[in-house]
């Protein structure tokens, strides 16, 4: 029988353990602790498919873009964006292979650059909302309206930043390179950061300044994939609703009306928990299968339904 194949997408905070550790060191040690867990799902029989996010860091190069402003050219953020790919694919992979060289065991891990068409006409073009980069004043931020063709908004009472389009992802461009490296049974890294924008044009794929949401594409991926179960690794163990009051409430095993539901109610917060509960609705709607949320520590117990979220047909 062919093994089951899993999605574990790898939050790109979950890198970021806190404030103080930051480092390109401090980011491989915390993915190091996130690949034990990913080892043990592999050695339980499973085939496994790692996407990742990369907010925090997409915002590291933008400051150190800004900082030397004037003395080399900005980057553009599809290049950003592959630019973290290929930095944290690096260090996922480099921390699984030795992980199971700790373990006697040898293993092909490789991470693939990704690309996501997008449909240039998308919605979010014209109404740009994913704030990206540091924060300014509202005169910076006006200045660098005007000077640079930037779109910014207010965050939250925090400042001013620049804002780009969310497009909705449609195709994934290596496709049938990811699905040839996992029916040969080679441990893949793909669609790192919601994957690198691009929309179609006459002359070929051209990247866009965008991010496409990470739970999102890791969705399209599992089901183009037809993955077995689709898994999203956070930081809590399981999904609640009544979130932070005296009714909180812990979600172990839900169907689709019931999360639906609790989705509509308003219980999920849009940039916290809800892109993360509409990946799952859209990969569980259309395929029939299992989704789960978790955090790193508790996925292999999830999969056998001892933990975590479980979310069903």
């Amino acid at each position: 029988m062919t093994k089951p194949l899993i999605v574990i997408a790898v939050g790109g905070n979950s890198l970021i353990t806190d404030e103080h550790h930051m480092s390109v060191a401090d980011q491989y040690l915390a993915a190091c602790e996130t690949m034990k867990h990913i080892a043990d799902v592999i050695e339980d029989g499973y085939r496994v498919v790692i996407t990742h996010g990369n907010g925090p860091q997409v915002g590291f190069i933008l400051m150190r873009s800004e900082y030397s402003r004037g003395i080399l050219h900005e980057v553009p953020l599809d290049s950003i964006d592959a630019d973290t790919q290929g930095a944290i694919g690096y260090n996922l992979q480099m921390a699984l292979r030795n992980e199971f060289y700790k373990r006697g065991k040898k293993i092909d891990v490789v991470s693939v650059v990704t690309q996501i068409v997008v449909d240039k006409e998308d919605p979010g073009f014209k109404s740009p909302s994913k704030p990206i980069g540091q924060f300014y004043t509202e005169e910076q931020a006006k200045e660098r309206q005007i000077k640079d063709g930037w779109v910014v908004k207010e965050d939250a009472g925090r400042g001013w930043r620049r804002v780009v389009a969310s497009p909705k992802p449609l195709k994934i461009v290596e496709l049938d390179v990811i699905k040839k490296l996992v029916e040969n049974d080679v441990v893949t890294i793909a669609v790192g950061g919601g994957g690198i924008p691009v929309i179609e044009t006459e002359d070929g794929l051209k990247g866009v300044e965008a991010v496409i949401d990470k739970d999102l594409a890791s969705a399209l991926l599992a089901k183009n994939l037809g993955a077995d179960v689709f898994l999203i690794s956070t930081a809590v163990e399981k999904v609640y609703i009544n979130f932070n009051t005296p009714k909180q409430k812990a979600l172990d095993k839900v169907n689709l009306d019931e999360i639906k539901k609790y989705a509509s109610e308003g219980h999920f917060k849009p940039g916290s928990m809800l892109p993360k509960i509409n990946a799952m609705i859209d990969f569980v709607s259309k395929t029939k299968k299992t989704g789960i949320i978790t955090d790193p520590k508790n996925i292999p117990f999830a999969l056998k339904e001892k933990a975590g979220t479980i979310i069903v047909p």
